[in-house]
């Protein structure tokens, strides 16, 4: 049995040790004292009746549990999952009756068998109308779990850094035009669906799972769909735990709304794979920009790291701390809007769990408090963004080392250097921005990204003048 469904256990082993129970007590002759008052049942039918209600309460909780546990993986499990509560009540109510006819007959006796038939009739009428409900409301996602995989039409392509399809500490992109979204079929062993999704082809492949471009059927909407492996966690506290982070990480970047935020669109988990579907595009990171000779206008720097930061100063306001802002997290479409992308690992700042013996993100970009291992908020993200702004402006990141020690230890300690030292042609403006982004102390940083975004916007008339 899967790691993943080992809570089965416990719920199907009560079951059977009632079933098993009820008889075997019963003929002892130290239950015979035992009495169900409410019910005027006395001895070993007591103990029957007992166990037998145990069991079907089991069952019942086991319903609940499964409905909660069990993953909408488009191959039929949808349709199972909603129509496993209405069928379990009715299972509970034959099973029921048939343990008050047997052995609760006195109950019986006193509501009424005409009475009893009445409530009987209306139990099962109620459950099977729920039953067919279900059954009709739902039966379209088994049915689309069997069909074929149809051709599909050229959707506008997306980016993926190379986080997702390189197990290195650097990053950059893979540009994926029109031709690459043309209908293919799925790589060998890729699941033929994730959720309502249809699988058409792998993009990309990392250390944490694989990216695939995918179709929703019922709105004809191509996604892009990033997974992440949990078949190799064998701890199943820890599983839950990783589990609980990574919906709860995609549930706080699903709810950002922003014309600047790649669009969330859906979550889930399959064959012990979490996923998180999202929007897909066409055009290129600003890992492009940040080396020499392809580095940018100023102007355009500037203009793209407003937007990036407004985008930022959004996700802030409603909670969402980004904690991995880099040259390969910023997209530029192919209609020049700036995109920032993959908080993948974002974290809600209303968290009460400060988790100090974990440090996420990409060491270059981090910031001090990131490398401290303590809780962060916006602010953290600010400064990462102030590396990616001296980085885009000079061909190079503020902090370089010859190791990761000593690297973390420069971002911590180390002052960043002036752009006029490495530029000429750039107006003061920019560099008191960056005193400011890149403050080592928290106080004096920005305090807000929207702050951040309108010192740079007053950066052009400097360029001017």
């Amino acid at each position: 049995m899967s790691k993943a469904w080992n809570w089965l256990v416990p719920y199907l082993v009560g079951i059977l040790a009632a079933l098993l129970a009820g008889p075997l007590l019963s003929k002892l002759s130290v239950v015979q004292t035992y009495a169900i008052p409410s019910l005027s049942v006395t001895g070993g039918a007591a103990v029957r009746l007992t166990a037998d209600f145990v069991a079907l309460g089991i069952l019942f909780s086991l319903a609940v549990n499964a409905y909660q546990e069990m993953p909408d993986n488009g191959r039929g499990t949808g349709f199972l999952r909603h129509i496993l509560l209405p069928a379990t009540v009715l299972v509970v109510i034959v099973y029921g009756d048939k343990a008050f006819r047997g052995i609760g007959s006195p109950l019986v006796q006193r509501i009424g068998f005409v009475r009893y038939s009445w409530a009987y009739t209306i139990a099962m009428a109620g459950s099977g109308i729920w039953l067919t409900v279900m059954w009709l409301s739902h039966f379209g996602s088994l049915r689309e779990a069997f069909s074929p995989v149809k051709a599909v039409k050229r959707p506008t392509a997306m980016q993926v850094s190379q986080e997702e399809t390189e197990d290195t500490d650097h990053s950059g992109e893979i540009d994926v035009g029109p031709k690459d979204l043309l209908p293919a079929l799925t790589t060998t062993g890729a699941p033929a669906t994730l959720g309502r999704y249809k699988v058409l082809k792998e993009l990309g492949r990392g250390a944490m799972g694989v990216v695939y471009l995918g179709k929703d059927p019922t709105i004809q909407r191509f996604v892009a769909i990033k997974t992440m492996r949990l078949d190799e966690i064998d701890d199943y506290n820890k599983l839950k735990e990783v589990k609980a982070r990574f919906f709860c990480e995609a549930e706080s970047a699903g709810r950002l709304s922003h014309p600047n935020i790649v669009t969330i669109y859906d979550a889930g988990e399959q064959d012990e794979l979490g996923y998180i579907a999202m929007e897909v595009l066409e055009g290129s990171s600003l890992k492009q920009w940040s080396r020499q000779p392809h580095l940018r206008p100023i102007a355009d720097v500037v203009h793209v790291l407003t937007k990036a930061a407004d985008a930022l100063d959004y996700a802030h306001q409603q909670g969402v701390v980004h904690r991995d802002i880099k040259p390969a997290n910023i997209m530029i479409t192919k209609d020049r809007v700036v995109k920032v992308m993959d908080f993948g690992i974002a974290k809600t700042a209303s968290s009460s769990k400060t988790q100090t013996d974990i440090v996420l993100g990409t060491p270059t970009y981090m910031s001090p408090e990131q490398i401290a291992g303590k809780k962060v908020d916006g602010r953290s993200d600010i400064f990462s963004l102030g590396v990616v702004l001296f980085e885009l402006l000079t061909g190079r990141p503020p902090f370089t080392a010859d190791n990761l020690s000593a690297l973390l230890f420069s971002i911590a300690h180390h002052p960043h250097p002036s752009l006029s030292s490495i530029r000429h042609d750039l107006p003061p403006m920019l560099q008191n921005v960056l005193d400011r982004a890149l403050q080592k102390e928290l106080p004096q940083r920005y305090r807000r990204a929207g702050e951040f975004a309108e010192d740079l916007r007053a950066c052009p008339q400097h360029l001017a003048a």
